[in-house]
């Protein structure tokens, strides 16, 4: 998935208002930010197949950033770091568990090639990339709702708030539609650099939230820092 995990993301302000939108995207995107690092390092491998299914991309390994084990892991260590931070309980376990999220998301639509834990022989997925109407039909409305819910969860406070927050939903859903007619990236390598400029968006929308202000908490805005 990909805007799918944003709209987990945009959805989890109503459970934890006082966290950030860009720790919460952060936390839902954690598995595919370190993805292209191991790429780099040469710790996990892709191979470009065009044709594959709706993505050109066949995961060969990635055991580190994407097995079931492994996303409990780094949930729990993000989790952890953050509420050592924050002292914000329920919004380290939001964040935890949105890390886990992204895993049982990308099950749904991944082919089976989602290891349980590193060097397990037992792989998940259901495959729903085989079907490109399926595919959009699922992240368009999880992302509609995850949408919604932020935005009736928060008010802008300025025209930062507003205009820089649907200046982001507007490139995430041109950013989705273009990975379904641009060509294949010309190698793994270039991949790899081209994913790691997603480090930016949790920036993006915790400039854009820190604009904004939660309902829940009256009105007030939470914190000015990466909370």
């Amino acid at each position: 998935m990909v805007i799918g995990h944003y709209a987990v993301a945009f959805a989890s302000k109503r459970a934890a208002p006082r966290t950030s939108l860009g720790m919460l995207i952060a936390a839902a995107t954690l598995l595919d930010l370190l993805w292209p690092i191991f790429l780099l390092l040469g710790w996990e491998h892709v191979r470009i197949t065009p044709g594959n299914t709706t993505t050109p991309l066949a995961f060969i390994d990635y055991p580190i950033s994407h097995s079931l084990l492994a996303a409990v892991g780094w949930g729990v260590v993000l989790g952890l770091g953050y509420w050592a931070i924050t002292r914000y309980r329920t919004g380290a376990l939001v964040v935890g568990a949105l890390v886990v999220s992204h895993w049982v998301l990308d099950a749904i639509v991944h082919r089976p090639d989602l290891p349980l834990y590193p060097g397990s022989a037992t792989y998940v997925g259901l495959s729903v990339w085989n079907s490109l109407a399926a595919t959009v039909a699922i992240e368009g409305v999880m992302f509609a709702i995850g949408v919604w819910m932020y935005v009736t969860a928060t008010r802008a406070r300025d025209g930062v708030g507003r205009y820089a927050l649907w200046a982001f939903v507007l490139f995430a859903l041109v950013i989705y539609a273009s990975n379904f007619a641009s060509p294949p990236p010309s190698s793994t390598r270039a991949l790899a650099w081209f994913a790691m400029t997603a480090w930016l968006l949790p920036l993006w929308t915790w400039w854009a939230d820190r604009h904004r202000a939660a309902v829940e908490d009256g009105g007030v805005p939470a914190t000015a820092s990466m909370r």
